[in-house]
């Protein structure tokens, strides 16, 4: 029989992914995922890992109570010019184990001598 898991948290994102459209090289990029808990336990994240070592994840270390809100920041450092497509993995207590947030975007070549 299927049992309703009811310790467990929710994750309920403004969004999920997030386009920076065209940035400048050399520039970090700074995106903050926020959401709120809609389950009936505190939601704990354990880890937050980005798929590469460009991006740094920074994120809500305390136990986001229910109801309460939360962030996942991703800032991307732009050193390498062309587009990108990012992801950052949350493990936390939710039924699935974790989510998967994306940033892109499209970093612009630097403009010298101007």
């Amino acid at each position: 029989k299927n049992e309703v898991k009811t310790d467990v948290a929710v994750f309920a994102w403004d969004n999920t992914s997030h386009d920076f459209g065209k940035i400048k090289q050399g520039v970090p990029a700074t995106h903050e995922f926020k959401f709120t808990n809609t389950g009936k336990s505190p939601l704990v994240i354990t880890n937050v890992q980005a798929s590469c070592g460009c991006t740094t994840p920074d994120w809500t270390k305390e136990p986001v109570m229910p109801g309460g809100q939360g962030f996942i920041k991703a800032t991307y450092n732009a050193a390498s010019p062309g587009a990108f497509s990012k992801t950052v993995t949350v493990t936390a207590n939710i039924e699935t184990g974790f989510v998967q947030l994306t940033i892109k975007g499209e970093v612009q070549v630097a403009q010298t001598g101007k």
